[in-house]
């Protein structure tokens, strides 16, 4: 937020890691953004000092109330792909490690005020709601291919 007051609107680059979690089913746990009003994968930027697979332990817990026993490397994505615009104007270009949870600990639950919902989709089909540039990454790390 600080360098946001100094740049303004103008593109930066953020880093962070999204944790895709499945069910028996292979259904994804996605969450209602607050911020965007649509369905996005639960992740976020690294902190200072944080690891990529520290910050998406961070987040699980933060932001679905899970604790996985391990997460599985699943690609790192970059480049003009993978930029986004906020509704209110900023701009980013993600660099995003992708994780799958496996040992997944915990009932999901919305614990912070960055999701109003959590729920389970198919990938059969498309998601309506769902970002743009969350199908991206979804698309790019070989989990939807359909449609």
């Amino acid at each position: 937020m600080d360098l946001r007051k100094i740049v303004g609107t103008q593109p930066l680059i953020m880093v962070g890691a999204c944790v895709l979690v499945f069910n028996e089913e292979r259904h994804l746990l996605l969450q209602k953004r607050t911020d965007t009003l649509d369905w996005g994968t639960i992740g976020g930027s690294l902190e200072p000092g944080e690891s990529l697979e520290e910050a998406a332990h961070r987040e699980l817990y933060e932001e679905a109330g899970l604790r996985a026993r391990s997460l599985r490397f699943i690609a790192l994505l970059s480049g003009k792909d993978m930029y986004y615009k906020y509704p209110h104007g900023d701009e980013i270009y993600n660099v995003t490690a992708v994780y799958e949870a496996d040992g997944v600990e915990g009932v999901p639950c919305v614990n912070d005020e960055e999701s109003s919902e959590l729920r389970y989709f198919s990938l059969e089909e498309p998601i309506p709601g769902l970002n743009p540039s969350i199908e991206v990454i979804l698309r790019k790390s070989g989990y939807i291919r359909k449609w």
